[in-house]
């Protein structure tokens, strides 16, 4: 690629060539973002502001943006359609101090390019959804790929602290199966999280449809893989602590282990108190958290590979003593 000329020029020479600070910080900063319109996309949903603007992609027929006879759930509404652009534009961001070494770091561009593309993604689900009048299946999709783009999120803020190269597993082969199986568990506690808060009092709008089904009996339903989750989880954080594979593995297993703890708190407490709105959110939020921790767990038990085993991999290993 051909370096601009003036302005476009010093701005393409600034850009980093490497991981450093910039790097890092922005990567982080794609997190917290991919998070935080989660906790917002919720308080539109909690404050029954999900149709406080109407129609897609304008606000009203005639205006993109909210007006004043729309009340504060007009503002709530527009405000997260607005965070997407921050969103969009930190994903950038992000592109731009990755695309200089995109060759050499290839999993960085990746990382950064769904998020940057994903973004549109997710605004038009989101249309969707308000198109579709807060259908709860909709809604649901909307928060799984929330989900997923905080897991690609938090999967680029681990690659951007390992150095490149090939891959290879640090934990021992029992301790590995233990954590995918509870990453498995992790996925199901929040996809039946999902149908259980569309079977709720939570709809977004006084006249949103639910989904159908017995709100009761998904709580409990909902716990069930989260029990599983727990159990799971105190192997793992015994097995790292016992049988260390690696620092990190432990210290993300203890991370996970006390997302867990508190999710399950939250949990129990909104269901006893009826679903108070702000317990829910904290709820949503927590559920990202808990996916990115997994994730972390998951990635720490391989390690980079240092060059020098590699080659000496690849010697041929010489067939007896000359003569």
């Amino acid at each position: 690629m051909n370096a601009p000329t003036g302005t476009l020029q010093r701005f393409w020479s600034w850009l980093p060539t490497g991981v450093d600070r910039r790097v890092r910080v922005i990567a982080w900063a794609n997190f917290v973002a991919q998070t935080i319109i989660v906790g917002t996309g919720g308080a539109v949903r909690l404050t029954g502001a999900g149709l406080g603007c109407p129609t897609w992609p304008r606000c009203t027929a005639e205006s993109f943006v909210t007006t004043p006879e729309m009340g504060i759930h007009g503002i709530i509404e527009f405000g997260n359609r607005t965070l997407f652009f921050v969103v969009e534009i930190i994903a950038i961001i992000a592109v731009l101090y990755v695309i200089k070494y995109r060759h050499e770091r290839r999993d960085l561009f990746v990382l950064t390019i769904i998020p940057a593309a994903s973004v549109f993604l997710q605004a038009i689900v989101g249309g969707i959804t308000v198109l579709s009048g807060l259908n709860p299946y909709v809604v649901g999709l909307h928060f799984v790929l929330s989900v997923v783009l905080v897991v690609l999120a938090a999967v680029l803020v681990y690659r951007v602290y390992e150095r490149p190269g090939p891959r290879a597993r640090v934990a021992p082969g029992w301790y590995a199966g233990v954590a995918h199986v509870t990453s498995f568990f992790v996925a199901v506690t929040v996809v039946v999280g999902i149908l259980t808060t569309g079977s709720g009092p939570h709809a977004g709008d006084g006249g949103a449809a639910r989904n159908g089904l017995d709100p009761e009996l998904l709580q409990h339903v909902h716990s069930w893989p989260a029990y599983v989750t727990l159990a799971l989880t105190l192997v793992l954080v015994v097995g790292a602590l016992r049988f260390p594979p690696r620092p990190r593995t432990r210290t993300f297993a203890l991370w996970l282990l006390a997302i867990e703890i508190v999710q399950i708190i939250v949990g129990v407490t909104q269901a006893r108190l009826g679903l108070p709105e702000i317990l829910v959110g904290i709820h949503m939020v927590l559920a990202c958290l808990l996916t990115a921790a997994m994730t972390a767990v998951i990635l720490s038990l391989k390690s980079t590979v240092p060059t020098t085993v590699i080659e000496a991999e690849r010697q041929p290993v010489s067939g007896g003593a000359s003569n």
